[in-house]
């Protein structure tokens, strides 16, 4: 079964999946290839006749070694990548129109910016298709590429746009991609006024990046950050990295002229090779940041949120317990990791900080509660607060500030993978939030059974009820209340999922007398 909707390019025909419809590789903006590449894009070109949308466009130029559940489309597949990668997709429950449905409805739309550390991933993973949120929830859900890398975050002056730009062409790709959902999916039968954005990992810290970026106001209503917060460079810092990319190139100096010319696959291969210079076990090699450059991204986003460039937009923000396992797996020295050695990543990942007053408070509070205090579950716990969590309630508390409902979680479900070693781990949560937790090869990570079929309908029900109305609580979990700086109500969700009071706020002590909340912006 086909249906056909008219968007701004033109008309697009879909398919009927089951109980949902599907439309998938549409063009929100140009190929960024050529003139266009390090620019801004370019809104897509109109189109003759009825564009076929029953299939994934190519994604972004990315390695295809890189390991997961998250790469790629479907399990054991491959998909082909290009420059033309500037793609999204659409699920809906039912159309406006003779196509079926009522020409009234307006259901609430997600948007989902997939993780994959700003060099990996697509819209189009099989974790993230949209069906099953939209048959649970009566909502539209959209996922989205954006460029990757090189071609996506290389940041130097020598690449400067005439308008100042340096950098961030993978956001400025995020935020064309939002202004097509808001000129376009009322034909999809979704309230371009009640948007929500979310996103994991590189994703969670792109939609926090947005929250602080200007060209992105108006185009969300809410926003969901999944071990997230804010990571960004300075254009200095990038010009570092941009530096050891063009001299593994061969390159003389970081210009157009010179890096235009580049073959993609190029970028990439330079991109696998700066990212293997990693000296500590793990540690997150993260080479590509947004940039602030004072154009585009004119204050660091902490700053901006606090100062109010998010007034009004819902926010709910989380992390996982044991963030950090997961990029430890497979690194035989991070499993052996010793005293010396975890004491050293502390200081390391923390050097504002007194690294052994932080490992101090964390084997303390550990103890205390009965958990595992070795070397490598200490670097977890503190990496993972240190990476991941506080960083995200700087970012609530900023939004709270500025008078916003805020609402928070923490995601402690265990995985059986490789002997549990792995626990709450980095991206775990995702095959819940989008009801895939039936699929094989993903309960290999999640675990099978009506526990984890309960859980994953306790979180697919909260995401949808705050893009709904802001309000993540709902029977399954019960009433959720939002977060402020004092009592910190925070909900787990896990094998028992209900609402908390400052979870695990012993080992944060710590960062309250070195990074207070708020204030503690970065100018």
């Amino acid at each position: 079964m086909e249906a056909v909707v008219s968007v701004a390019q033109g008309r697009l025909r879909g398919v009927r999946r089951g109980d949902h419809w599907s439309f998938s590789g549409v063009p929100y903006a140009r190929a960024p290839v050529g003139p266009l590449r390090w620019r801004p894009p370019v809104p897509a070109e109109p189109w003759n006749g009825v564009r076929d949308a029953s299939t994934f466009g190519p994604i972004a130029p990315q390695s295809t070694s890189v390991p997961g559940i998250t790469s790629p489309s479907d399990p054991g597949a491959s998909e082909p990548h290009s420059e033309d990668c500037l793609f999204l997709n659409v699920w809906a429950p039912d159309l406006p129109g003779p196509s079926g449905g009522t020409q009234s409805v307006r259901r609430p739309v997600l948007v989902f910016i997939h993780g994959g550390g700003f060099t990996s991933g697509s819209g189009s993973v099989f974790l993230y298709r949209g069906g099953n949120l939209v048959r649970n929830g009566d909502a539209v859900v959209v996922t989205i590429n954006y460029r990757l890398g090189a071609l996506g975050f290389l940041g130097h002056r020598g690449l400067r746009d005439p308008d100042g730009l340096v950098g961030n062409w993978g956001i400025h790709d995020q935020v064309a991609a939002l202004t097509w959902v808001r000129d376009n999916i009322a034909a999809f039968g979704g309230d371009p006024d009640n948007v929500t954005v979310f996103g994991e990992s590189a994703g969670g810290f792109s939609v926090a990046t947005l929250l602080g970026t200007p060209s992105a106001r108006g185009l969300f209503r809410r926003a969901i950050v999944q071990s997230g917060g804010v990571h960004v460079h300075t254009v200095e810092q990038a010009e570092l990295t941009a530096g050891r990319l063009a001299s593994v190139l061969g390159i003389a100096r970081c210009s157009r002229e010179l890096l235009e010319t580049v073959p993609a696959s190029e970028l990439v291969t330079a991109t696998e090779e700066i990212g293997r210079l990693r000296p500590d076990p793990g540690a997150i090699p993260l080479p590509f940041l947004p940039v602030v450059d004072g154009v585009f991204i004119p204050e660091h986003p902490l700053a901006a949120v606090a100062n109010g460039t998010a007034a009004g937009i819902d926010l709910m923000i989380g992390t996982n317990r044991d963030e950090l396992t997961l990029f430890g797996l497979g690194n035989p020295s991070f499993m052996a990791l010793d005293e010396e050695g975890m004491r050293r990543l502390v200081a390391n990942a923390a050097p504002d900080m007194d690294g052994a007053e932080v490992v101090d408070v964390y084997r303390d509070a550990r103890g205390a509660r009965g958990e595992p205090v070795e070397p490598t579950d200490i670097w977890v716990a503190a990496g993972t607060d240190i990476v991941f969590r506080w960083p995200s309630l700087q970012l609530a508390a900023a939004q709270v500030a500025r008078g916003a409902r805020v609402h928070a979680y923490l995601f402690d479900w265990e995985s059986p993978a490789f002997g549990g070693i792995l626990g709450s781990c980095h991206a775990l949560e995702l095959p819940f939030v989008f009801g895939v937790v039936d699929v094989p090869v993903v309960q290999m990570f999640s675990g099978d059974g009506p526990a984890v079929q309960a859980l994953s309908e306790q979180m697919q029900s909260a995401w949808l009820s705050f893009a709904t109305d802001g309000r993540p609580g709902h029977p399954g979990i019960g009433d959720w209340d939002p977060w402020d700086p004092v009592r910190r109500a925070t909900m787990i969700f896990g094998a028992a999922t209900g609402l908390s009071h400052a979870p695990r706020n012993e080992e944060l002590a710590v960062f309250e007398r070195r990074r207070p909340l708020f204030p503690g912006v970065p100018g």
